[in-house]
């Protein structure tokens, strides 16, 4: 057993909001629970053969839960080449340098480049040939909805002028009909399933080496929503005990059949790995110009982005997740898309009650624009709204650009937290630096990390309470997930986790939260990184 006393504790319990200690019952791998808050004195007579550990008056928060995160992908990532630069030139020098490190014919990766904040704008295959004559090259866009090869990546992969578009997807081309280099969406997979694939091991040790990096964020949990090769790689970790990081993991809709044949269920798994929801895209994103949109994007007449799935099919899908037990999770960016999500699950909605099944914790996934007569369905209709506050800001000026006037009703986080809504908040590592400290700052200030655009930032009507962005990185994520009762509050019974800041958050200038950094992470009552460790 052990108590953590001389600590300022901010549980975000509404039945207990503030303490100086706390008493946890420690147990194998990492299920330690809380048993009491409160005084130390009193908890030393309620267990007086406790450890005492002195937090030095330091403060004390939940762990944090990232709610939207490719892990896989991230930790990947974390070795290729980061394509996040001010300009394309700069981006095509560094990969230059890792073309120049590289055996002729090995497939450069990158990821993280934004043509929108890009003087030049996109990229070509001629301007990578130039750069790394000898290697297939792909990069991903910020986004993940865009990809930009080279030469060598195009004929590797088979892809010619006369490689028709995939469904779902778009070749660039230019006036010749020639492919540009630059891959839209489903398009992306032509060029990708081309690189050879990473080993089970491989995936493993990078998922490793990213654990740590997150828990140094303060980050006790993440919800998954990568594919069965980030499925088997957590599973060969949670089997080995090397998992210490709370993983929903969502699974994406061509496995619905499969899931239902063997009976798998949202909330199947423990308290380390479970089952989440079913994921679907509705819609493309901003950064492409594919987000599902209801009016053509401003400067560009005939775009209106790309829909993927309409209500009906929607419909369908979230009648057969429902009936076999599944929730359902949709990534809807565009105010179209957003509607028809919306409509399909009103009818979703009718049809649980018509056949007397639970009701779901059904999310959509990022939000970012919603129609004026949208904005209060979420709430309405029980959803969780699971967004990334990165976006934002990250987006603010592509999304003027694009949506024009329509932005006074995008990324809308306190509209939705009026309407009702559950706040999940997240990330979409690697889209976004998954640093919920970033996070925190973007959804408390709408502004960056220069300041821009101002001191009362963009669309400030949106801005969050502390408080309450640290409640959708904590408490929402675990509603999300049907682990409210457990997680994302520190409280009698609830699992300890926990970090430690040597600042108070809620005694700070705003927009000094991004550079807080946690002192320690515990999961499960063991201390998995930092000072007590």
């Amino acid at each position: 057993m052990l108590i953590l006393h001389n600590a300022c504790i901010h549980t975000l319990d509404p039945q207990q909001p503030h303490a100086q200690a706390l008493a946890i019952q420690l147990a194998p791998e990492n299920q330690g629970r809380i048993l009491a808050l409160g005084d130390l004195h009193l908890l030393q007579k309620e267990f007086p053969f406790a450890r005492l550990e002195d937090m030095r008056g330091r403060v004390l928060l939940p762990g944090l839960t990232d709610a939207h995160v490719h892990f896989r992908h991230y930790a990947l990532g974390l070795t290729s080449v980061d394509c996040d630069t001010a300009t394309r030139a700069e981006c095509l020098e560094r990969v230059r340098a890792a073309a120049s490190r590289a055996q002729p014919g090995a497939w450069l990766r990158g990821h993280g480049w934004r043509q929108n904040d890009w003087p030049e704008g996109f990229g070509s295959a001629f301007l990578l040939d130039a750069v790394a004559p000898h290697n297939p090259v792909y990069l991903s866009a910020a986004s993940m909805h865009a990809a930009w090869v080279n030469s060598a990546a195009l004929k590797a992969a088979g892809v010619t002028a006369q490689t028709a578009d995939p469904p779902k997807g778009q070749i660039q081309r230019d006036a010749r009909g020639q492919a540009t280099g630059i891959l839209f969406e489903v398009a992306m997979q032509l060029v990708s399933v081309a690189i050879p694939a990473s080993t089970l091991e491989e995936d493993c040790t990078a998922m490793l080496a990213a654990q740590a990096k997150l828990w140094s964020y303060g980050l006790t949990g993440l919800h998954d929503f990568d594919r069965a090769r980030s499925f088997r790689a957590l599973q060969t970790l949670r089997a080995r005990r090397d998992l210490k990081l709370r993983l929903i993991k969502n699974i994406p809709v061509e496995s619905l059949g499969a899931a239902i044949e063997v009976g798998l269920s949202s909330g199947f798994g423990d308290d380390l790995l479970r089952l989440g929801a079913v994921k679907v895209f509705a819609d493309g994103a901003l950064g492409p110009r594919t987000a599902a949109m209801f009016d053509p994007y401003e400067g560009e007449p005939e775009n209106r982005g790309m829909l993927f799935v309409d209500r009906e099919q929607l419909l369908e899908m979230g009648q057969r997740a429902a009936l076999g037990s599944l929730s359902l999770t949709v990534h809807a960016i565009g105010d179209r898309a957003v509607h028809e999500v919306l409509d399909a699950f009103e009818q979703l909605r009718a049809f649980e009650r018509s056949q007397n099944l639970p009701v779901r914790r059904h999310r959509i996934e990022h939000v970012q624009l919603l129609h004026p007569k949208d904005q209060a369905r979420l709430g309405q209709l029980g959803l969780v709204a699971s967004m990334q506050p990165l976006h934002a800001t990250a987006d603010m000026l592509a999304a003027e650009k694009y949506w024009g006037t329509r932005v006074r009703t995008s990324y809308a986080w306190q509209t939705q937290l009026d309407s009702g809504a559950v706040l999940a908040f997240g990330s979409d590592a690697p889209v976004e630096s998954p640093n919920p400290f970033l996070g925190l700052h973007a959804a408390v200030t709408r502004r960056r990390a220069d300041g821009s655009p101002g001191p009362q930032g963009w669309l400030p009507e949106q801005r969050l309470k502390l408080a309450d962005a640290l409640t959708a990185f904590t408490y929402g994520p675990a509603y999300a997930a049907g682990m409210e009762d457990k997680l994302g509050r520190l409280a009698p019974g609830y699992l300890a986790d926990l970090i430690v800041l040597d600042k108070n958050p809620f005694e700070i200038d705003p927009h000094e939260l991004r550079h807080l950094k946690p002192v320690s992470t515990m999961l499960g009552g063991s201390w998995v990184w930092g000072e007590g460790q």
